[in-house]
């Protein structure tokens, strides 16, 4: 992988991470149109973006998660389930990764954006993470394992989730942060595990490089996210997931030709 490489998958990984337009797909996509094989020193170099993703959502709200306990206990149970599905059918997950259920996915989810907005009210809503009890961190944890179907959007699933139980938009999208936390970092740690024999063949100047492109990109991509929803809602998600899923579908057809 050279550096270029790197810059602009680890800019992808931290600009994508936290929207809700799954980082996943996008990866796939732009390693398509590189050439970039997926081999020990691509996995490798995935696993630190990814890591350097989360560290910056910790970096940003660090206080936060330092100083209140109660967030940690809600981020803790919204964690629970998808712990567990992941746990029990990760082998079953794994073979659902082909481009017809990205691509449906990502239409459906894009649809699902449409209609809440149409339908979303802004008055009496639970403005603050404080506000956000274990129930509903509960039951956006539930909506959270709909990540675990390739192209769904982690971040996209929560949001829907504290939506559609009265959480405003900004703290939708907060708490939809902070429940990527423990999500993020076990899978980078489950990585890690299976990819242990192949760790030490990568290029230390390429990962230090992705690390930090894709730590920064993170935090202007978080900090824009927060302050794009107190404004505006999520319907250009909506519009923009339907047409990258169309054309996931039109570059599988074309490349089977």
């Amino acid at each position: 992988m050279s550096i270029l490489e790197a810059i602009v998958l680890s800019f992808v990984e931290g600009l994508t991470e936290f929207l809700p337009i799954s980082s996943t797909a996008h990866l796939i996509v732009v390693s398509y149109f590189l050439h970039l094989p997926q081999n020990s020193i691509n996995i490798n170099f995935e696993i630190t973006i990814q890591l350097a993703a989360i560290l910056a959502v910790i970096f940003l709200y660090n206080k936060k998660l330092y100083y209140d306990l109660e967030i940690w206990k809600k981020v803790v149970i919204s964690f629970i389930p998808i712990a567990i599905l992941g746990f029990l059918f990760h082998k079953q997950i794994y073979k659902l990764f082909n481009i017809y259920i990205v691509a449906l996915a990502f239409i459906i989810g894009g649809l699902a954006f449409i209609i809440i907005e149409k339908f979303y009210k802004v008055e009496c809503k639970i403005n603050s993470l404080e506000k956000v009890d274990y129930k509903r961190a509960l039951i956006i944890g539930l909506f959270q394992c709909l990540a675990l179907i390739p192209g769904t959007s982690r971040s996209g699933a929560t949001i829907i989730g504290g939506m559609l139980l009265k959480l405003d938009r900004k703290t939708a999208t907060e708490f939809s942060f902070l429940s990527a936390i423990p999500v993020m970092l076990s899978a980078t740690i489950f990585s890690l595990y299976k990819n242990i024999d192949k760790i030490g063949n990568s290029d230390i100047t390429v990962l230090i490089i992705g690390f930090f492109m894709s730590f920064i990109t993170a935090i202007f991509s978080v900090r824009w996210l927060l302050n794009y929803v107190r404004t505006h809602n999520f319907i250009p998600f909506g519009i923009y997931r339907i047409i990258f899923g169309l054309f996931l579908l039109i570059l599988y057809s074309t490349a089977l030709q």
